[in-house]
């Protein structure tokens, strides 16, 4: 390196070292230096010249230089991602293993008080949120467009969730009520359900969207008819506030937690139990199923390879179930013997959201460490951080699965998008 510098560079350099040297209190290292470089055997550092400490000077330049140059390659990196996206030609280019970047493409904005929740019309470039502001706001997420706000709600709207011909929205709060809304007639409000007899949790259509389930700090699921508007069951699935209630996706059961730390499986038409899963040390405060695409990388994960046998139950998507809670971490269950496989640990808050990759092969959670994390299901491991909300992320949804339309070269048009809500009211 030295044969590199010129004769007034190398002095300069030599300089440098000296007067680091002697500045530090490296005295015996200092007189040696000048034993070697005859040239500056005089030279004694002036810690009043301009030049003293440029050597620690250059060197935390270089530090903050490496810094912006791993920043930038990072953002290049995502740029090059969302590039991989767009449209050329007029063709669509899709990358079915998309994941999220470190920037939103969009910051909705316009709730006065944090979000509860965010769903996805199955069809359309349409977003729902709901708030503690009493109100759910109807947005264009391609746009970044608000486009309704719906009033009805007196509380917080806790929940919020399209039917899956997008026709009808559901919303429910803490006012006890949950409301329907018919999306075509520009959303009009055209049922009220009453029957909860404390704060309203969750809300979601049965497949099939003749029934909704929903749950409530009154430790009770109920089961709605859609045309009647009348609670049909009332299924007392825990001891606690129940936090969720998910069905399966032929609609025979349900997966419910609770503040009790467990998460249980109740079989909707004779409202039995049929397994519990205990294992979190505080409250549980997301359960799912693992979808159909995701159980390959999960039986990779905990190497239980499929069978004859398993092959029926994974097709029903009700093998496995995953939970997070305020224990700070994600469990992935057997949900035929209520066993926990696996634990995922990362997060350094309550764990509050999980949605599965369309593709199957990641897991993404949320929490009140204001962060979103990308867990790959086939080893376990966080592979992702992404800064998502200051101070806390509370709610997460992953927009619609790929749709086959005939418009693309391979004939399917492929959707990436997440949307998260928190507590900063975006």
């Amino acid at each position: 390196m030295a044969a590199h510098l010129s004769e007034r560079q190398k002095n300069d350099l030599h300089k440098s070292i000296l007067d680091y040297l002697y500045t530090a209190g490296f005295s015996q290292t200092c007189d040696s230096l000048r034993q070697e470089v005859p040239d500056l055997a005089d030279f004694v550092p002036d810690p009043t010249s301009p030049t003293s400490g440029l050597l620690v000077k250059k060197w935390t330049s270089v530090i903050r230089m490496q810094r912006k140059i791993l920043e930038l390659e990072s953002r290049l990196s995502a740029a090059q991602e969302e590039l991989g996206s767009l449209s050329i030609n007029g063709a669509k280019r899709t990358n079915k293993d998309w994941l999220p970047t470190d920037s939103p493409k969009r910051n909705l904005t316009g709730h006065r008080d944090k979000i509860n929740a965010v769903s996805f019309h199955p069809h359309y470039s349409v977003l729902a949120s709901a708030s503690v502001d009493a109100t759910v706001k109807i947005w264009d997420w391609e746009t970044g467009e608000q486009e309704k706000t719906l009033k009805g709600h007196t509380k917080s709207v806790t929940d919020c969730d399209f039917n899956s011909d997008g026709k009808m929205l559901a919303t429910c709060s803490h006012d006890l009520f949950i409301k329907l809304w018919n999306v075509l007639e520009d959303y009009t409000n055209f049922a009220t359900l009453r029957g909860h007899e404390h704060s309203i949790s969750s809300v979601r259509f049965i497949p099939g969207n003749t029934r909704l389930a929903s749950s409530s700090r009154d430790q009770s699921v109920r089961i709605w008819d859609v045309q009647t508007s009348h609670c049909i069951k009332v299924i007392k699935a825990h001891d606690d506030w129940i936090r969720c209630a998910n069905p399966s996706v032929d609609g025979r059961l349900l997966l419910t937690c609770s503040d009790d730390h467990t998460a249980r499986i109740t079989e909707i038409e004779s409202g039995m139990m049929k397994v519990e899963m205990r294992g979190h040390d505080n409250r549980v405060e997301s359960a799912i199923f693992v979808p159909a695409a995701s159980i390959p990388a999960v039986r990779e994960l905990v190497a239980q390879p499929a069978s004859a046998v398993s092959a029926k139950v994974d097709s029903l998507a009700v093998s496995f179930v995953m939970t997070a809670s305020r224990d700070k971490t994600i469990k992935l269950w057997d949900s035929i013997r209520g066993l926990c496989l696996w634990t995922f640990v990362g997060h350094d808050g309550w764990v509050q959201a999980l949605a599965f990759h369309p593709a199957g092969k990641h897991m993404l959670s949320v929490g009140d460490d204001h962060t979103m994390r990308i867990w790959d299901l086939r080893t376990g491991r966080c592979t992702k951080k992404v800064e998502a909300h200051k101070p806390f992320t509370q709610c997460l949804s992953w927009g619609p699965a790929p749709v086959i339309d005939g418009k693309s070269d391979d004939g399917e048009r492929s959707v990436n998008v997440i949307a998260t809500g928190g507590t900063d009211q975006v």
